[in-house]
Order: structure tokens, then sequence, then C-alpha cells
């Protein structure tokens, strides 16, 4: 069994073992010019074998599942849309809108971490009905205040709040239930499928939703969002116990959330992936507030090309997680350099004065960010131990949703501040700077050290070299 430091080592450099000698010589460990990677192709090839696109949909508990999402996911992004438009026709006030996002992820950065101690001791299964009835009964009540015309502001938001309470038990349990449904060697797969599923109902939802606004007001659309939840709890309730691969559950101890602190930071191939997950989470994912900003004051345009602007997005997103969907293993070294090539696209973004040019590369930003995201998401998960994987992953959703309420005013206020395109550039160097430094450390972690060598007459340009 190798310890920690060896599995970093194996993450960055894709190298599978043969023997237990060292490399004696740089030769041993060089990599081809500049892209990072291991010359014995044949050998991370065999390691890194794909998977049929839709792998996981030949398993009878999966293929329901992914049913009971497409339809809820669909549901769920026809509130978001209908939400903000009812908050900006109560208020006119952009601001408010904010509020009421920043309310809905408040919880998850408060109280993130204590969902994972209920995921840990409780059936997953479970967990989830409760969890989808509770989030279709809010729904409920934001329909009938609306249909009635009783609806206030302070209704939406504290309807919004208890949502985000509910997700902090919700969102991480959907993600280690996948565990339970699928085989190790489809858990890639099937978070990748989960995603195109999100990113589908992203391209469906929101164009469903307007048309029901414009035509009938927010309310049913809410109503629609509750009875969507049903398709999930079904799909749940009708799952065949026999087919579940069962995690075990933690018995009830002292420190048990220390210990999931503990087992994180003693562990660089998890806590490394963490860190980009909260730098990229907090600074990158912040479209909407880029893209509204964009096109409103740099391409002065209408609330149509917005639209289309989150399109292209979704498209490039989708098209990211069908083709993660295809791998069935990656290394740290691939999660640094999909990070990279996300902060770089976002800086590359900020100088692209084009619109169309700016669609198009918004598409490759979406297809690296979908890339990165269920990437470092299925690599987590694989690399907990099932007995404190709940923790894990709370701590994941943590970072990654509950950095929305810092990075979304401070990329709003950049964007005030400064404009749309330097909020980009900024934000997008954070990012890529927290990723340089994230590898640098990780590889003086595992025994790496990168040497560059500019010289002509060289084949190899830089080096990864063992100490």
């Amino acid at each position: 069994m190798t310890d920690d430091g060896d599995q970093v080592t194996d993450a960055l450099t894709d190298t599978t073992a043969t023997s237990n000698t060292p490399p004696t010589s740089a030769e041993d460990v060089e990599i081809p010019s500049v892209t990072i990677e291991h010359t014995e192709r044949k050998t991370a090839t065999a390691h890194s074998k794909s998977v049929p696109m839709f792998a996981a949909l030949k398993e009878y508990n999966y293929r329901l599942y992914f049913t009971g999402q497409v339809i809820s996911n669909t549901g769920t992004w026809m509130q978001r849309i209908a939400q903000d438009w009812l908050v900006l026709q109560l208020t006119n006030s952009p601001f408010a809108v904010g509020i009421t996002t920043a309310l809905q992820f408040l919880p998850v950065l408060l109280f993130g971490v204590l969902g994972g101690l209920a995921i840990d001791r409780f059936p997953k299964r479970t967990i989830l009905v409760v969890t989808q009835a509770i989030m279709g009964a809010l729904a409920t009540v934001l329909a009938v205040l609306t249909l009635t015309g009783a609806v206030t502001v302070w209704h939406v938001d504290a309807v919004a709040f208890a949502l985000g309470l509910v997700t902090v038990v919700d969102n991480p349990t959907r993600q280690v239930f996948v565990n339970e449904m699928v085989s190790p060697r489809l858990v890639r797969n099937a978070v990748s499928l989960n995603t195109a599923t999100f990113q589908l109902a992203r391209l469906v939802g929101p164009a469903v939703a307007g048309l029901l606004i414009a035509a009938t007001g927010s309310g049913i659309a809410f109503a629609i969002n509750a009875a969507s939840y049903a398709a999930t709890i079904v799909a749940l309730l009708a799952m065949r116990k026999d087919l579940l691969h069962h995690l075990p559950l933690a018995s009830r101890e002292r420190g048990q959330l220390r210990e999931g602190f503990r087992y994180v930071a003693a562990r660089p191939q998890i806590l490394w992936i963490i860190v980009m997950v909260f730098f990229i989470g907090t600074f990158g994912y912040n479209f909407s507030v880029f893209l509204s900003a964009y096109a409103k004051d740099t391409f002065h345009t209408s609330a149509s090309v917005y639209g289309l602007l989150n399109t292209a997005l979704a498209i490039g997103s989708l098209l990211g997680a069908a083709l993660a969907a295809r791998r069935s293993s990656a290394r740290l070294g691939f999660l640094f350099a999909v990070a990279a090539a996300f902060s770089g696209l976002m800086i590359v973004l900020s100088v692209t004065p084009w619109l169309l040019a700016f669609m198009a590369l918004l598409a490759v930003c979406g297809l690296a960010s979908t890339s990165f995201s269920t990437t470092a998401n299925a690599s987590v998960q694989l690399a907990s131990d099932p007995k404190v994987r709940g923790r894990v992953m709370s701590l994941y959703m943590m970072v990654f949703m509950g950095g929305t309420p810092v990075g979304g005013p401070v990329s709003g206020w950049l964007a005030d501040r400064f404009g749309a395109p330097a909020a980009m550039m900024i934000c997008g160097g954070i990012c890529l700077i927290a990723t340089i430094v994230s590898a640098l450390i990780a590889a003086h972690q595992s025994g790496i050290r990168p040497r560059l060598d500019l010289h002509t007459h060289v084949d190899r340009h830089l080096v990864l070299v063992r100490r």
C-alpha cells in the first residue's frame, strides 16, 4: 500500500509503477515539451481506459434515478428563473435578487460540514426521500402564495433560506448516493451523467419558464417544480434494495466532525482538489454576474442576448459532461491542467470584444468548467473512505457552493467598480494563481520539482525531477 505522498506522485506523473526501484535519473520522469504527461502513453492509456458514455444507465437503480433527475432538475431551473423574476417584479431591485440568491446559498457556507454527520450515520436513500419531499412542500407553499397574490419578498427570501437549509443535507447526500447505485468503476461515469442532466435542464428549464412567466406569471412555474419532485421520490422508492451497494454507516461518536477535517488534511490528493474547488467555485463560477453585466454594459444588448450567452455556456457545459462521462479514471495532474485551462479562458474572454467570438469561447469555457467540476467530484469520492465520505463530500460542497455568498458580491462589486471585462480578468487571474500555487505545493509534498530548460537543442523542455 502506498502512502499519501506516493499517491500524489502517481497523480502528478500519471505513472503506473512496475517495480519498487525509484527512478535514478531525470530521464525516467521526463515529460514531453510543455504538456505535462508521462512518456509511456500506452501505460497511461491502459490505466485510464474509457467507458461507454451511458454505461451507468445499464444499472437499473441508476436508470430510475437518472430519469427522475431529468424531470426534477428541469423544474428546479424553472423555479430559479421564476424566483429571480418575481423578486425583481416585487422590488425592482437587482440587489434584492442578489440577496435572495445569497440567502439560498448561505446555509451551505454556515452549516455545510454538519450535514456530513447525518449522511454518514443514516441510509442515503431515506435521507433523499425526506429532503425531496420537504423541497417539494416549500415549492408548493411558494406556488400557493404567488397564485393567490399574497406573496411578498420576505416570503420568497424565507423559502430560499429554507431551501438552503435542506440543501445542506440533500446535495452532498445525492453526491454520495451515486456510490450505492453503481459499481466503483462507473462512479465517474454516473457523476458526469448527473452533470449532463443538470446542464440539459439548464437548456430547457429557463426557456420553458420564460414562456410560462410571460403567459401566466411565476406561480405556475413554482407549481410545476413542486410536482417535479415527485419524479425523484417515486424513482427512489421504486429502486431494488438488493441491487444497492450499501455503504457502511458510522456510529455516533465524539469528535466525528474533527475526524472529517483531519482526514482531508492528511490526504493531499483530496486536500488540493478541495483547495482548487474553493478558488474556482468562489471566483470562477459567477457567470450570472459576469454575463448579465457583459450583456448590459459591454455589448449594450437586451435580455435576449443575455439568454444566448447562458445558452452558449450551457452547451459547452453539456459537451464537457458528455466527454467526462467517458473517463473511468483521472489523475490529479489532469485536474490541475483543466483548472489552469478554465482560468486562462476566463482571462482570454475578458479581452474578447466581439460578441460571436465571445460566445464561442464561452462554450469552450463551459466545457473546461464542467470537466473540472465532474472530475473533481468523482476523484474526491473515490479517494475517500466510505465511512467518512459523507463528511468529506459535505466539506467539498461547502467550498463549492458556499463560496457563492462571498464570490458573487465580490464579482459584482468588481464589475460595478471596474467593468465586467476587468472583473472577469481579475477573477480568472486569482483562479490561475491558486491553481499554479496548489500544483507546486502538491509536487513539493510528493518529492517532485519541475525543471524548465528553454534551450532549442533539447528534446524535453519541461522535466519533472524526483528529489
